[in-house]
């Protein structure tokens, strides 16, 4: 009778074990085995210890452990250069000095860097499932810099960030829309239709908006790099000063 009541205790507390499992998202291997194993040895006292103190501390851990991966908001940057971090040093990125001043801030928040070099919004449409494969919380796009300096339509720059914005809601996931600056040698119609795209796409889309990513950066010689194009380290700090209460509003409507 001795050994079929441990063996039922122990199968108790494997199944306490294995819920506890569960609700955390963890794998706990063979530790419900370990239990009843114990229990067959006949170790009853220790079983008692067991079950008062290891099993809650077990819970608590695991529990906590899941509450904390859930708690860190992920922030995917799909960019061009901009976002890439062209020509700068390791971890001086626009994604990598974001997320380390959000971390200062006491932000539980990791940005992922989408960003590629030479790309237009048709290649960001193009790899935005690669990049959703992150499973963001919140994302920022910055894309059409490359469209407007090689004189693309803007009905395609519009289209394609239409497209982007259109999934990204399909997704659930809020978006801070940069926007950018064509230069003056395509005409005036052609600048003005190139900002007006960005408000438009704001308004139909009802994202956190940036105007221009490179407000108070893009006409600073000492901020940016020898190509007079790509901000340097501290272009790139100024302008994540300057984004900032806008990201602080699209944390809000990811619930950070």
């Amino acid at each position: 009778m001795i050994g079929s009541r441990d063996e039922s205790e122990a199968e108790e507390e494997g199944a306490v074990m294995s819920q506890a499992c569960a609700v955390a998202g963890t794998d706990c291997g063979n530790r419900r085995a370990a239990a009843v194993r114990q229990a067959q040895s006949g170790y009853g006292p220790l079983r008692k210890i067991f079950n008062g103190l290891i099993i809650p501390a077990l819970l608590a851990a695991l529990l906590f452990t899941s509450t904390a991966a859930r708690a860190e908001t992920v922030i995917l940057g799909l960019g061009d250069s901009l976002m890439a971090g062209y020509g700068l040093p390791d971890g001086k990125s626009f994604p990598a000095q974001l997320e380390e001043t959000l971390r200062t801030a006491g932000k539980q928040v990791r940005v992922v860097n989408a960003g590629m070099s030479g790309d237009t919004s048709t290649g960001g449409l193009a790899r935005l499932d690669w990049a959703l494969a992150e499973k963001p919380d919140a994302a920022i796009v910055e894309l059409g810099a490359n469209d407007g300096l090689r004189g693309q339509p803007v009905e395609q720059l519009y289209a394609n960030l239409d497209a982007i914005l259109t999934r990204l809601k399909q997704e659930n996931i809020p978006v801070l829309l940069a926007g950018m600056h064509a230069p003056p040698n395509f005409g005036r119609d052609y600048t003005e239709a190139f900002h007006a795209a960005y408000h438009r796409l704001a308004e139909k889309h009802d994202v956190v908006f940036y105007p221009f990513f490179l407000d108070g950066v893009a006409t600073e010689p000492s901020l940016n790099q020898p190509d007079g194009i790509h901000p340097n380290e501290q272009g790139v700090a100024e302008v994540v000063g300057r984004i900032l209460p806008k990201v602080e509003e699209l944390l809000a409507r990811a619930g950070n």
